[in-house]
């Protein structure tokens, strides 16, 4: 095999990308860069740094604890900083300990040691590291900080770009007619942009509900009754102590735990989630359909091939995509939420496992979104096929003339409509001449006279541009 002359490489796949197992970290790399910091291992293990260090500050400050003196500032921005100007290299100091301890949160308390263990002012206080914590004080603060953090910086905003093109669309095809379909059939027609306002407002509600789901934690020891916290320090109210120390972080301080959080919030945000991604997947498909029945056109990128054989085609690849992350992500999600709340007694570990794909939930349901974005930055609307559908189906002006039948006094419309349309095809000049023989007032007649199928939207256009 000849290899490619040395100009014409590209910033290539490295082979870190090639060899790796999920796509995330292959294929799809560049689409998930934003999560990475945040869900991966050395994302993990910063946010339990920071748990870590902030618990030890609370615990500096709390005036019943009187061996452990409030630390100054200095000596506050140095403990932070381990937090804040963690770096991989740290990650990789923290794993190698790991390989000894065969455990990951203990690593972490004896990195922090191992950093502070030098400092005149911070040494002294290495033994309240960790103190009265069980992992799971650590573990259910950090992935709450991360899940927070990845929604806010990264969800939300990708969810509201895809709103915002959504609505764009919308009040710009506002008036533009087009032929619906119920069970497959011809039904009233509607406006193309009244069908993407649809979406707009049920993803609005699901924004909303990601937004409110209240992330909680709790530090409260091995099962959740402060045990070792009292023995120690009797005269604390922990309980107030564990609530500031939470809310400290943004979180929502859960006062009722085994030893574990129970994880309900993360089954709250992810079925949120879920229901998200299944809009953006109906999205998805009737698109798809519409590029099919050549309502959209998408523009051609020089050097993109649509089939390995077919040189015609351009497919609807991105949305296609769309479908299969968005799946993907569902199915780690639907799973997260039957899974996570269920903890044997006062705990066991699978939740361990599990809570580790949530990143790769999100990721999926990134990967889905970035494509469906470019999707939809690549339709064109194409007036003169829409148009066309409509005027060959005058049979839905069925509705129309029968609605106003029944106003006026008329016998029997619906079934006389049934009898002219059910089953046959209906032209301009059949439905005409039917309305011709109604014995309607002159001023309703030449109103339905007047009316053609890309007429009869009836507030369609209105809703679409109030979106």
């Amino acid at each position: 095999m000849t290899a490619p002359a040395a100009n014409d490489l590209r910033p290539a796949m490295s082979e870190f990308a090639l060899l790796a197992l999920s796509p995330l970290d292959g294929r799809y790399a560049g689409k998930v860069d934003a999560l990475r910091p945040i869900f991966s291992e050395y994302g993990l293990i910063k946010a339990r740094v920071k748990v870590e260090v902030e618990w030890l500050l609370a615990l500096a400050n709390e005036p019943g604890i009187v061996e452990l003196a409030p630390f100054s500032a200095a000596a506050t921005a140095r403990l932070r900083a381990l937090a804040d100007d963690f770096a991989p290299a740290h990650a990789a100091r923290v794993k190698e300990i790991e390989r000894t301890t065969n455990h990951d949160v203990k690593a972490v308390e004896y990195f922090i040691k191992e950093q502070l263990a030098a400092d005149a002012e911070l040494g002294p206080a290495l033994e309240f590291v960790h103190f009265a914590c069980t992992s799971e004080d650590i573990n259910n603060l950090s992935y709450g900080l991360m899940l927070e953090q990845a929604r806010r910086e990264v969800l939300l905003p990708s969810l509201d770009n895809i709103a915002g093109v959504l609505r764009a669309l919308a009040h710009a095809q506002a008036a533009q007619p087009m032929l619906s379909r119920t069970h497959g059939q011809t039904a009233s027609p509607t406006t193309l942009g009244k069908e993407v306002a649809n979406v707009v407002a049920r993803l609005e509600r699901q924004r909303r509900q990601i937004a409110a789901v209240e992330l909680t934690g709790k530090i409260n020891g091995a099962v959740g009754n402060y045990n070792a916290h009292v023995i120690a320090y009797p005269d604390v109210d922990w309980p107030t102590f564990a609530q500031r120390f939470v809310e400290s972080l943004g979180l929502v301080f859960n006062p009722y735990t085994t030893q574990i959080e129970p994880h309900d919030n993360v089954a709250e945000i992810g079925d949120a989630a879920r229901r998200a991604n299944i809009i953006l997947i109906d999205l998805a498909r009737d698109v798809w359909g519409y590029i099919s029945l050549g309502y959209f056109k998408q523009k051609l990128k020089e050097g993109e091939v649509g089939s390995s054989t077919m040189p015609h085609k351009v497919n609807p690849i991105d949305f296609e995509n769309a479908e299969g992350n968005f799946g993907i992500a569902n199915a780690l999600f639907e799973h997260f939420s039957a899974k996570l709340p269920i903890s044997r007694w006062q705990r066991d570990l699978t939740d361990s496992t599990v809570l580790r794909a949530v990143g790769t939930a999100f990721g999926h349901t990134q990967v889905a979104l970035d494509s469906l974005a470019k999707g939809l930055g690549k339709l064109t609307v194409n007036p003169e096929r829409l148009d066309a559908d409509l005027d060959a189906a005058w049979e839905v002006l069925a509705e129309a003339v029968q609605t106003v039948m029944r106003r006026h006094g008329l016998p029997n419309p619906y079934e006389q409509l049934k009898a002219l349309t059910r089953g046959q095809g209906i032209t301009t000049e059949s439905m005409q001449a039917f309305v011709e023989s109604l014995e309607l007032p002159a001023d309703a007649k030449q109103s339905l006279r007047a009316l053609t199928p890309g007429g009869y939207i009836g507030l369609a256009a209105d809703l679409a541009k109030a979106i």
